[in-house]
């Protein structure tokens, strides 16, 4: 592996079925891994069985905090499908920007800190989704890191905050990924230049935001080179080492083999 797309969605239906064999050539092809993320039970297995039939693909499995409110997490349900390649919990966490705070912050409290004492119980990182609430997310993550050590642990996937959240994040373990946003817009290039580069992930979030010069168009997990490619040089670090330093973060939070 030469790159590593830390956060997609290749189980979404009705964005790859028609060049399925396309897409996972192209993987081969640029020597990229990913982790196929879930955002409920359905696309949690479809995750699962992805990565089972993939050498280098992985799953993460988890409850989406606003995409279906009805939607809560069953600890049987996802540990029946809990397997060795299921190396994250999530896309979980906190969203104000889609729904009203006051009304829906218990509901989602709950939703993530079920996900959160499932991946402690079963030493998983946790894949953490967040709009208009990263200081809620530390209120919660803060105390909890304090109890549980190094177990608590994951990525805070499209990172959209500033730099003095995003020391927070990694003070108490959680590195930031950044997706193709950043090969179009300079909004990320203060965290990114003063980041602790073990402290950086890469990811597409595809089939959404594609970088340059995809952008426009359905976004997949190879493009994730372009993103690797954009963090060297808004670091002006050399590519070759940013490459390794980000297949190292990736490899040692979701303890890839």
């Amino acid at each position: 592996m030469r790159y590593i797309d830390i956060h997609s969605h290749l189980n979404f239906p009705g964005k790859y079925e028609d060049d399925w064999e396309e897409v996972i050539e192209r993987l081969r092809e640029t020597e990229t891994s990913t982790i196929v993320v879930g955002t409920d039970l359905l696309t949690s297995k479809k995750a699962v069985e992805i990565a089972e039939k993939y050498e280098n693909i992985y799953a993460c499995i988890g409850v989406h905090p606003v995409d279906d409110p009805n939607k809560t997490f069953n600890e049987k349900e996802f540990e029946d499908i809990l397997g060795p390649k299921v190396v994250a919990v999530g896309e979980c966490g906190l969203d104000f920007f889609h729904v009203d705070k006051e009304k829906d912050f218990n509901r989602q409290k709950k939703l993530f800190l079920d996900q959160i004492y499932f991946a402690l119980n079963h030493d998983r990182p946790l894949m953490i989704h967040s709009r208009d609430a990263y200081l809620d997310l530390l209120e919660i993550l803060e105390p909890l890191k304090v109890e549980h050590g190094d177990k608590l642990r994951g990525d805070i996937h499209f990172y959209a905050g500033d730099l003095e959240t995003a020391k927070r994040f990694w003070n108490i373990g959680f590195t930031t990924s950044f997706t193709g946003v950043i090969t179009f817009t300079r909004d990320y290039d203060e965290i990114i230049k003063n980041a602790p580069i073990e402290m950086i992930q890469a990811e597409t979030d595809a089939p959404f935001v594609s970088p340059l010069p995809y952008r426009g168009k359905r976004n997949e997990p190879s493009y994730v080179v372009e993103v690797v490619k954009k963090i060297a040089e808004i670091r002006g670090e050399d590519l070759e080492m940013v490459e390794k330093a980000l297949i190292s973060n990736a490899k040692r939070l979701f303890s890839l083999v």
